[in-house]
């Protein structure tokens, strides 16, 4: 294993902040699902609509004042008690933390207070992101959630080469 570099070290020692997306936070978003490497990156017209139409179900985790994670969701429109994960993407100098799982957390924790709480989440994950699926089960296990996965978008749904997307849906989640 290759030692941190200095400023690996110091970006990894920065005391982190997770809160709602500002406009302003889009270009580090996109510059972060860019930088994943296995992310669909979206136009960065599409991560400024989240920062600005859906920061209520969305979180930035901030080092320094840097965007250095992310995560992106809605609810259903027609299930509103449905949170959709879009995305989820973590520098590479800050993975290690449970960062993505502590996006997740901070997220579901503020829409559980709402007057209409989210008591299920749903993310669609394709079968060969093992890191994802593991992220995942590991929020259902911190829910004390069950978590099923069906069917739902199927290569011939794209009109690319896209892997097929079951998704993953995990509940009901525990109050409080």
């Amino acid at each position: 294993m290759e030692p941190l570099s200095t400023s690996d070290s110091a970006a990894k020692a920065a005391p982190l902040s997770i809160r709602a997306p500002f406009l302003e936070d889009a270009g580090g978003m996109w510059r972060v699902a860019r930088d994943s490497g296995t992310l669909d990156l979206n136009s960065s017209y599409a991560y400024a609509l989240f920062a600005r139409d859906f920061s209520a179900t969305c979180r930035v985790a901030l080092a320094s004042g840097d965007v250095v994670g992310f995560v992106l969701g809605f609810r259903r429109p027609d299930s509103p008690s449905h949170l959709f994960i879009w995305q989820v993407a973590v520098d590479a100098d800050q993975r290690g933390r449970g960062l993505s799982g502590r996006l997740l957390d901070d997220l579901v924790a503020g829409l559980r207070a709402d007057d209409e709480p989210v008591t299920w989440l749903e993310t669609t994950i394709t079968d060969d992101n093992v890191a994802s699926q593991r992220l995942f089960a590991s929020f259902a296990r911190r829910w004390d959630a069950q978590e099923r996965v069906e069917p739902l978008f199927e290569a011939a749904h794209f009109p690319d080469d896209h892997d097929p997307e079951p998704v993953h849906v995990i509940g009901p989640l525990r109050t409080g």
